[in-house]
């Protein structure tokens, strides 16, 4: 008989699709990695076993414990199904721009959650950064997760996702496009990938009001970039250590209207109900266009799912409101 022990054995090894009506001026062959397959529905699976498993296996996270993180609701899903496994508690700090159904996700299974406001520096006590890390010291028993510089985040991808795709594309992979939040996808993955061929090109998805492509550029963290936008799961007002600048050749940004409108058009046209940086990803990917050449294999990987964005992206009187429908 075959089956899974449990529902952490099901992550990893999710599908790569063609992508047919969206890039069809492009000249080259599109690939998604649809993390969807996921049992928590998002890439955050991967990296929140890892870095469960790593800590768990140096002491930091103690039987019975409780599992502390700030999230934008997808690390918090994958470690609340670890948790439900494994037996610990969970406590997820959420910002207030993240959509009802996360939070209602989260609370679903089994997870505390505290929202904080959105609009407010790092540094503010209120933040949900602050709030994380406060609750982390505050709480007995309790492991502080840091996903943004957990370096286990990163080695997940490079373990794992990076592997998937080099053997999925028999190597033939030239470009890897991804959004970039805590880094440890776009560096893991990366890092695998030019050590196989140091010819693939891996390209960020920023978002504007984050920091990343101009810091990549300059070495300027600019205080000026920064204000609140709507797209979420990428983008950042910090530079987490899981971002290794060295391993992206460039980051492209991507208007948060341009994101939601996308979102709508991967359903719509491609059958592909994912989430917000989804749109983003497939947005910034066409941006890049005269990249490509025919000969190219670019593989762009689709973090979560759209089931996390029906009051928001998959809402036509919401997007009417943004301003993002006529």
């Amino acid at each position: 008989m075959e089956y899974a022990k449990n529902i952490l054995e099901t992550i990893g090894n999710t599908p790569l699709v063609k992508i047919n009506k969206l890039v069809e001026d492009l000249p080259c062959l599109v690939l998604a990695k649809y993390e969807t397959f996921n049992p928590g529905n998002s890439v955050k699976d991967r990296m929140a076993l890892k870095m469960i498993e790593d800590a768990e296996a140096d002491g930091r996270l103690k039987p019975g414990g409780t599992i502390i993180e700030g999230t934008s609701g997808n690390t918090g899903m994958g470690l609340a199904l670890a948790a439900i496994v494994k037996g610990y508690k969970c406590i997820f700090v959420i910002s207030d721009k993240q959509s009802k159904e996360k939070m209602d996700i989260l609370r679903a299974v089994g997870a505390e959650v505290v929202v904080c406001p959105t609009d407010v520096e790092p540094t503010d006590p209120r933040s949900y950064y602050s709030v994380s890390k406060r609750l982390g010291e505050e709480t007995p028993n309790s492991w502080y997760v840091n996903q943004y510089d957990n370096p286990s985040n990163a080695k997940a991808h490079y373990e794992s996702t990076g592997p998937e795709i080099w053997k999925q594309t028999d190597g033939k992979v030239t470009h890897f496009v991804v959004g970039v939040g805590t880094g440890g996808t776009v560096s893991g993955v990366g890092k695998y990938l030019k050590e196989q061929n140091p010819n693939i090109k891996v390209w960020g998805i920023d978002t504007y009001g984050s920091v990343f492509k101009k810091y990549h550029e300059t070495g300027e963290f600019d205080e000026k970039e920064i204000y609140p936008y709507v797209t979420e799961g990428i983008g950042e007002d910090i530079l987490p250590e899981n971002v290794d600048f060295s391993i992206i050749d460039g980051f492209t940004k991507v208007t948060d209207k341009d994101a939601a409108v996308y979102t709508q058009l991967l359903a719509k046209k491609e059958g592909m109900f994912l989430g917000n940086s989804a749109g983003a990803a497939i947005k910034g990917l066409l941006q890049l266009k005269e990249h490509f050449t025919k000969d190219d294999v670019v593989v762009v990987l689709f973090h979560d799912h759209g089931s996390r964005y029906v009051g928001k992206m998959f809402n036509d009187d919401w997007m009417r409101e943004m301003g993002y429908l006529d």
